[in-house]
């Protein structure tokens, strides 16, 4: 027998495979496919089956193409209305893949179509061993039930809570849980760290399985959500019709820095994938930085959209291409080329260069003080009324690409996030709209608190937009 997790940190995204005496499935694929065929010809296996618990909104599976390089059938909700030659699922459905045993449960709540997969070992009886439960529960939190453009977010809430306390909370407190997501995505509020669990465990600590009456989990469950990304739409209608396999992809332009300057004064939105600290020394005007060292695809597909058309700059044809294949996974293929030698190909022809100012949190505690600076803080709603620096103004980042919170451009302004990710991509955003005067806070929040810097806790109102 044979079971992997294949765990993608830039989108907080869990996919599996298992298989056993030759054969083999996969789980919520991601858009790159070539880590499944490879895990299955290290390990002697075939793919016969593909599973999508679900029509995911936050990324582009890679099903389509993994069923056309392997022969193999593909598996979705009934509900999903999946536009791809397909096999419906519905509620107990079962596949045998060799010595194991798949059976469905169709688990409605965060989608019509969701499923869950309830794995066991064939020899052994019925007793499942564990469960795949894509986006219904997660370790520590349970899928947001405002997703889908045809039931409101109560109904779903309300079939959600069937689908916990009715289905998955029968399982055997020893079964384990393998979600389709980890922390830092956005289908989930609380999510926790680890990247699997028990049924018994989250029966007693996850936060939202505590909750007993119906209407309170519904009320629960429909209030303080996070925002939803525009892409999330897209990516969803995408994944109904199957997307393209990634080598139909064209390739990239490379751009000559004077072209790509004539294009910036008409307009053009360029993307800079280098860490924040070079961004920061050094970068060109108007350009947008959202780091590979982060989430990078999830933020791109919130704060640019789909539909952005980048230039992209990099240090090296390695991170373009990296990139690249990043983009895609959120559905961004069109991507209008990248800067040929990269910035120092820019400075080499003389173009201009400019910075974001940074601050240590000692030396933002000393401009707060002092009155020096406005603190404007781009974390989630939630993250902000846990604790923040008092007197901070607040608007999420996820908002920016709605609109840009209005705040006097001529003041200083500190930025702060978490740890700086956030903020430095905010920076630029705001430098982009003219805030000549905008610093980012190095280490964001957890630098201050580590220093010992007081924070307060209060409700969120967020800055003027």
């Amino acid at each position: 027998m044979f079971f992997q997790q294949f765990y993608l940190g830039c989108l907080a995204h869990a996919s599996y495979m298992f298989g056993s005496k030759s054969e083999a499935v996969v789980v919520d694929p991601q858009r790159d496919v070539e880590i499944y065929l490879e895990a299955a010809q290290k390990n002697g296996l075939t793919i016969r089956h593909i599973f999508e618990t679900h029509l995911h909104a936050d990324f582009v599976s890679g099903h389509k193409e993994l069923a056309q390089r392997t022969g193999a059938k593909i598996y979705v909700g009934a509900a999903a209305g999946a536009k791809f030659e397909h096999v419906a699922l519905h509620e107990g459905f079962e596949l045998q893949v060799g010595d194991i045993c798949v059976r469905v449960l169709e688990t409605p709540g965060h989608t019509p179509e969701s499923v869950c997969l309830v794995l066991s070992d064939c020899a052994r009886g019925d007793e499942p061993f564990a469960v795949l439960t894509g986006d219904t529960l997660f370790v520590g939190d349970v899928g947001r039930p405002d997703l889908s453009p045809t039931y409101t977010a109560e109904e779903l809430a309300d079939r959600l809570y069937d689908s916990l306390h009715r289905k998955l909370m029968t399982l055997p407190d020893k079964t384990l849980v393998y979600p389709a997501h980890g922390a830092g995505s956005l289908c989930g509020r609380n999510l926790r760290a680890e990247s699997s669990s028990t049924i018994g465990t989250e029966r007693l600590t996850n936060w939202a399985l505590q909750i007993k009456m119906r209407e309170e989990f519904i009320a629960q469950m429909t209030s303080n959500l996070p925002a939803r990304p525009e892409y999330f739409a897209e990516d969803a209608a995408i994944n109904r019709e199957g997307a393209a396999a990634l080598s139909d992809l064209t390739p990239l332009t490379p751009i000559k820095p004077a072209e790509l300057q004539e294009q910036i004064s008409h307009g053009a939105t360029v993307v800079d994938v280098r860490p924040n600290n070079d961004f920061a020394a050094a970068h060109i005007p108007n350009s947008i930085n959202i780091a590979l060292t982060g989430q990078f695809a999830a933020w791109s597909g919130a704060v640019l959209g789909l539909s952005a058309r980048p230039v992209l700059v990099a240090d090296n044809d390695q991170q373009i291409a990296e990139a690249r294949v990043r983009l895609a996974r959120v559905g961004i293929e069109d991507v209008a080329g990248y800067l040929e030698g990269g910035i120092a190909a820019w400075k080499a022809a003389g173009l201009p260069l400019t910075q974001v100012p940074q601050l240590t949190v000692q030396e933002l505690k000393q401009h707060v003080d002092s009155g020096a600076v406005r603190v404007l803080d781009v974390r989630r709603a939630a993250e902000f009324e846990a604790g923040h620096i008092d007197g901070a103004n607040w608007y999420a980042l996820d908002d920016f690409k709605r609109a840009l919170p209005r705040l006097d451009k001529e003041q200083k302004l500190a930025v702060h996030c978490k740890g700086g990710y956030r903020s430095m991509i905010a920076c630029s955003f705001l430098q982009r709209a003219g805030h000549e005067n905008v610093i980012n806070v190095i280490g964001g929040l957890d630098a201050w608190q580590k220093e010992g810097l007081p924070v307060t806790a209060q409700a969120v109102a967020a800055a003027t937009a």
